[in-house]
């Protein structure tokens, strides 16, 4: 009977004792309302961030290519594109302002012809206005953007899982890969400008002579520089929330220690 006894007592206190252990491990992971402020300040301005970068990347208005007015025509050309495919478009002449010596902007209503470039595919370069894409230099400029994307997508998932779980260690984690998107898109964009300067210079020599062009870049690529600094910036409040308090403490004594 005593056997049974010490049994049933022993078996009780394994059993506070783990509670006890789960209380604790739960509290230790539990987040204080001030510090969780913080990380959901920092998450949203992340999403900000992540809605530029998406919306840059997901739209062709990187750059406009604009023809020369002609004397005489009822219509005039331009062309936008970005990563993924390119829009060419006949714009009628009355619609272009009369101060502009060039057909555009590409957002003025006509006819237009949409078509995704075909190195993604077939490996072929695309033609436009008479001029051949360096297609190694647009492919790297989209596989970039892309990989930017996807490491901003898991500093999303490392904040989400800390202020859900606790699990504080991904905060740093989270940190560097928004800071890691902010530079992969910055370099995307950089890469993108090489390819349209290679384009303005591959000219065809068959006939049709190839038409004067100028270019100007658009909305979209402000966009993607948009969301290269602010996936910066949000990369850089992640890090100061991971860096411990007490040299700040050791720089502003509080007032009681001032006093003492």
């Amino acid at each position: 009977m005593m056997m049974w006894s010490n049994f049933f007592m022993q078996e009780e206190d394994r059993r506070r004792r783990e509670a006890v252990s789960r209380r604790r491990a739960q509290g230790q992971h539990q987040l204080t309302p001030e510090r969780e402020g913080k990380i959901k300040l920092g998450l949203l301005l992340s999403a900000v961030g992540a809605t530029l970068a998406v919306l840059a990347v997901g739209t062709e208005f990187w750059v406009e290519l604009n023809t020369y007015k002609t004397n005489g025509s009822a219509i005039c050309e331009a062309a936008h594109m970005g990563l993924w495919k390119m829009c060419t478009k006949r714009l009628w002449q009355s619609d272009v302002s009369a101060g502009r010596d060039t057909c555009g902007p590409a957002e003025l209503p006509g006819e237009a012809n949409c078509t995704y470039f075909k190195f993604f595919t077939t490996g072929e370069n695309a033609r436009i206005f008479q001029r051949t894409t360096k297609k190694e230099v647009n492919l790297a400029a989209a596989v970039i953007a892309v990989l930017g994307l996807a490491v901003m997508a898991l500093g999303c998932l490392c904040v989400i899982m800390v202020l859900s779980k606790g699990a504080e260690f991904l905060l740093r984690v989270g940190a560097v890969c928004f800071g890691l998107s902010g530079l992969l898109l910055l370099v995307s964009l950089e890469v993108f400008r090489h390819s349209v300067q290679a384009l303005m210079r591959r000219v065809s020599t068959e006939p049709p002579p190839a038409p004067t062009l100028t270019y100007e870049y658009s909305w979209s690529l402000g966009c993607g520089v948009g969301a290269s600094l602010v996936l910066l910036l949000g990369g850089g409040c992640f890090l100061l929330l991971t860096l411990p308090p007490w040299p700040w403490g050791s720089l502003c004594p509080k007032q009681g220690h001032r006093a003492a």
